[in-house]
């Protein structure tokens, strides 16, 4: 085929493909705009995800009459004059590609006034083409409507994704800017309803109230110094690095000098809060979202022995530097950076927030097992647990007796919320009282009888088997028969509900909100009663009995981070992902001490799954050492 030049349609669609992803897309470009025109007040309406409609409003500086039509060109912008404004970028925009690209793909209409004028100009764009302008009356700033996105690429309209979906997106963006723009008032509505709004203190503090509740933000401790006004601080560091000069103590050292014109702050949650993924991790560089592995990493890394294995931070941490240390033009979405000295970043990030959780920790109160062990010799000194030696106790030893009938065990306290999640009190056989038992329960067995010879560190309980020593972890254990408990229960439309005394308010992040909301029957099929309480609240009514002792608003979010984790394929995925999260939760844990009619009731259990091997999550719930690898050890054999 012949080389030839494109249409300016099919150019202008081409270069919307690399700026206009989905609505969440237009939504970020106008408010960037809204941000860079000096806006104290700024207003998105959705309608169906932004597919229909979407409007932004702010009362900033607004566009002249005379460059209203400019506005719309290609690569027209007010925000670069040369080359070498690339190096000191300070507005959020810069590019001018943003508002023919949008227009390119929409209906588009504007009116706006600009601050030093008496009249506004409204102006109509369909699909690129200027359809109407006209004089009219308005207060100083700026509305944006965009109307029917995607309508006529049919291509793009179809790779966007429902509509609670395309409303997380948005969510996610404008919480974002909220956070990077404490001074700016920010309300989202979607489809009428508010969805989310910042009061514009300058307070960050009550940014992140609004955006994750008050319970979490009480367990969020300030990273270093905290600023009111962003914006003006990233203009007052920007004019302090245009002379940036080494240090004339050591010339040879720029870096050190970069580092102490580093400023990091923002707050980071303490250990006791904590999320099953990154995306709470979220990172700005001189007030511009951003998308950065190492940054997240360091984040991370400052939680270095503090955080459990795959539970990860939360953190909303703003990064300030001079501009020409930070490369924001290579990503066409603006959404990441390259920093050129990439370590001193690193550094900066990883201390400040090491440093504030440092000062922010609690004082360890003494772990719960040596209480636990203490009560049991207490209540049942004569407990046997193994073999014919003795056994050490949290610093006491006892000498075991013989087992005693099951009919003489003592219970442990609190066993009656122990029989709710299947564990007997007593050693003898009892018939499933959290669920149908599996059908495989009767077939032949995917263990081997096994006798209980003890526990270990609180956590393992060591049996006897045929081929040898077995090693069973609690918590994998009991994960794994609840979890085939629970979805045999659902399999059949009787998993058990119980109502709350009083119904129970729960904040969720706001760009978690609309998917609990979106999820309400399916989470109502598994034994949860919730209703939407405003905002990003809801009322829990119920919860599977399992539940019913559990932190209910812990476990909530953790639910709803859970729904983050992308878009199931099959609703029983996403299902098995939250029956998943409620055994995770409502398991035995490591360091709680068991009797030994518990320890036997739970390996019967577990005989009677069928994959008892692993947890629900893919985690072994034994290991086996066998006879021969014993007597190799010994020396027994050769």
């Amino acid at each position: 085929m012949p080389i030839q030049i494109l249409p300016d349609t099919l150019v202008a669609r081409i270069a919307a493909g690399e700026v206009v992803e989905r609505p969440s897309s237009v939504i970020k470009e106008l408010v960037e705009n809204a941000i860079d025109a000096g806006a104290r007040d700024i207003r998105i309406e959705c309608v169906e995800g932004g597919r229909r409609l979407i409007r932004v409003s702010d009362d900033g500086s607004g566009i002249r009459a005379a460059e209203a039509a400019l506005a719309f060109m290609h690569h027209a912008t007010s925000k670069l004059h040369s080359a070498d404004d690339l190096a000191h970028i300070v507005t959020l925009g810069f590019r001018g590609e943003a508002l023919a690209s949008i227009a390119s793909v929409s209906t588009f209409t504007c009116s706006t006034r600009h601050a030093e004028e008496t009249v506004g100009t409204l102006m109509r764009v369909d699909n690129g083409k200027l359809v109407s302008e006209e004089r009219i009356g308005r207060t100083p700033g700026t509305t944006m409507t965009i109307e029917h996105l995607f309508a006529r690429v049919p291509a793009r309209l179809k790779f966007l994704k429902s509509t609670q979906t395309e409303r997380g997106h948005i969510d996610g963006i404008v919480t974002r800017y909220a956070l990077a723009y404490p001074h700016i008032r920010f309300t989202l509505l979607h489809d009428g309803r508010r969805s989310f709004q910042s009061l514009g203190t300058g307070d960050l503090r009550d940014v992140l109230i609004e955006v994750f509740g008050p319970t979490a933000v009480e367990q969020m401790a300030p990273v270093g110094e905290e600023r009111r006004e962003i914006r003006d601080e990233r203009l007052e560091i920007t004019e302090e690095s245009a002379n940036l000069k080494p240090p004339t103590s050591n010339p040879q050292s720029p870096i050190s000098n970069l580092q102490s014109l580093i400023s990091v702050h923002g707050y980071a949650a303490l250990p006791s809060l904590d999320h099953a993924n990154r995306t709470k991790i979220i990172l700005f560089v001189n007030g511009r979202p951003v998308q950065d592995a190492k940054l997240s990493y360091a984040v991370v890394q400052a939680y270095h022995t503090l955080l459990m294995t795959g539970r990860y931070p939360i953190a909303v941490i703003l990064l300030q530097l001079p501009t020409e240390e930070v490369d924001v033009n290579v990503h066409p979405a603006k959404a990441e950076v390259r920093f050129r000295d990439a370590g001193a970043a690193f550094s900066a990030v990883q201390r400040a927030v090491r440093r504030a959780l440092l000062a922010n920790l609690p004082v360890p109160e003494p772990p719960s097992v040596f209480a636990d062990r203490r009560a049991g010799a207490e209540r049942d000194a004569a407990q046997p647990t193994a073999g014919d030696s003795t056994f050490e106790t949290g610093g006491e030893s006892r000498t075991p007796v013989s087992q005693p009938e099951a009919s003489q065990q003592s219970p442990l306290a609190g066993s009656e919320a122990w029989e709710k999640v299947g564990i007997a009190r007593n050693a003898a056989p009892q018939p499933s009282i959290s669920g149908p038992q599996s059908p495989r329960a009767a077939s032949s067995p995917q263990l081997p009888a096994l006798r209980i010879l003890g526990q270990l560190a609180a956590s393992y309980i060591i049996a006897e088997g045929p081929e040898g020593l077995y090693l069973i972890d609690q918590h994998a254990a009991h994960e794994r028969i609840m979890f085939e408990r629970l979805m045999a229960a659902r399999e059949l439309g009787a998993v058990a509900s119980q109502s709350l005394l009083d119904p129970l308010p729960v904040e969720i992040p706001a760009d978690s909100a609309h998917l609990l909301q979106g999820d309400l029957d399916m989470l109502r099929e598994l034994g949860f009663e919730i209703e939407p309480f405003g905002g990003n609240a809801f009322l829990v009514r119920a919860v599977p009995a399992l539940m019913v002792q559990d932190d209910i608003a812990a476990a909530l979010r953790e639910i709803a981070a859970d729904l983050e984790m992308g878009d199931a394929p099959l609703q029983k995925d996403l299902e098995t992902r939250v029956v998943r999260r409620v055994c995770k939760r409502m398991s035995i844990k490591a360091g709680r001490v068991l009797t030994y009619a518990e320890m036997q009731a739970l390996v019967r259990d577990l005989e009677a799954c069928d994959a008892p091997r692993t947890c629900p999550h893919g985690r072994p719930t034994m290991i086996q050492i066998g006879v021969p690898q014993l007597e190799r050890e010994f020396g027994r054999v050769q």
